[in-house]
């Protein structure tokens, strides 16, 4: 817009207003692109940073899991090489010695079902009077095999472990009073005792297949509150890989025992497939046992949380 200045003198002057334009905010935009830029740069650094970390832990694991797998095939190699030593000349040295007197005197002595009950009878009762019954487990893979021997065991291992269940509640207090002076060491024997049916069934199961001493755990598991039901389906579950790994332990003995009486040494079939058995057996043990003690301890911890 044109303005004309007349105030004093005749002369119109034209006039043009000074015209300033200002653009704000170009600065602002600058400074804010350029801390973008630096964030941008700054998160793709950090991602950087993070996927070399990631990918460090994963070569770590993945080496000690090449390592570990490299050792428990050597510690497997190991124990094979120590079993065909034992089956070839170790075995049939102590067949003469010890073994094969003792089966002589048993088969004179007993007859097969005098056998049968004493086998009974032993697994039964030893149980409540803490003794070991493996030896009396080797006899029944010995005279009567897989078949009926695991029969035989099964239901003479429902009568040990229900003995000192029920023997176990005559002394309830003071087992208690035990379990609590020792919190943390029988955390583990509580969580048998907690949750559901199916909770209390697992947790027996583990701890039967776990290395725990289980003639401890026969009596201290009335005092967990555990009920019967999953204590005997339990312990029963638990003990299929401890019976079979006695009776597969008592037919090698006989293996043994009948090539040292013929006076034959065993054949390469059979020291292959005795060792082969004896490897598979201690494998599953192994990874039964592993298993079962990477979940007790994590219903340990659960446990002494639920104490804390």
């Amino acid at each position: 817009m044109t303005f004309f200045d007349d105030s004093d003198n005749d002369d119109v002057v034209e006039v043009v207003p000074e015209l300033k334009v200002r653009v704000e905010g170009y600065d602002d935009d600058d400074g804010k692109r350029v801390n973008l830029r630096q964030r941008l740069l700054e998160e793709c650094e950090a991602e950087e940073r993070d996927l070399v970390l990631k990918d460090s832990a994963f070569s770590s694991i993945w080496r000690r899991s090449i390592w570990y797998w490299i050792k428990l095939g050597i510690l497997i190699a190991f124990i094979g090489l120590l079993a065909a030593v034992f089956l070839k000349w170790v075995g049939p040295f102590l067949m003469d010695k010890e073994l094969i007197p003792i089966i002589n005197w048993e088969m004179a002595t007993f007859s097969t079902p005098m056998l049968a009950v004493l086998v009974f009878a032993s697994v039964a009762l030893f149980p409540a009077l803490l003794l070991p019954s493996s030896p009396s487990m080797w006899i029944a893979g010995m005279t009567f095999g897989y078949g009926f021997g695991f029969l035989l065991i099964i239901s003479a291992a429902a009568v040990g472990v229900s003995l000192p269940f029920f023997i176990g509640s005559l002394f309830l207090r003071r087992i208690q009073g035990w379990l609590e002076k020792y919190p943390k060491k029988a955390a583990i024997l509580r969580a048998a005792g907690e949750g559901n049916w199916f909770h209390q069934f697992k947790a027996v199961t583990l701890i039967r297949i776990s290395p725990f001493p289980y003639i401890i755990y026969n009596y201290c598991a009335v005092a967990t509150h555990v009920k019967y039901g999953p204590y005997l389906l339990g312990s029963l579950i638990g003990m299929v890989p401890e019976i079979f790994v006695a009776i597969y332990t008592g037919i090698l003995i006989q293996t043994l025992a009948d090539a040292s009486h013929e006076r034959h040494a065993l054949s390469a079939p059979q020291i292959l497939l005795n060792v082969g058995g004896f490897l598979l057996t201690v494998v599953a043990t192994i990874v039964f046992t592993v298993y079962a003690k990477r979940q007790l301890k994590v219903l340990q911890k659960d446990e002494e949380l639920i104490l804390q």
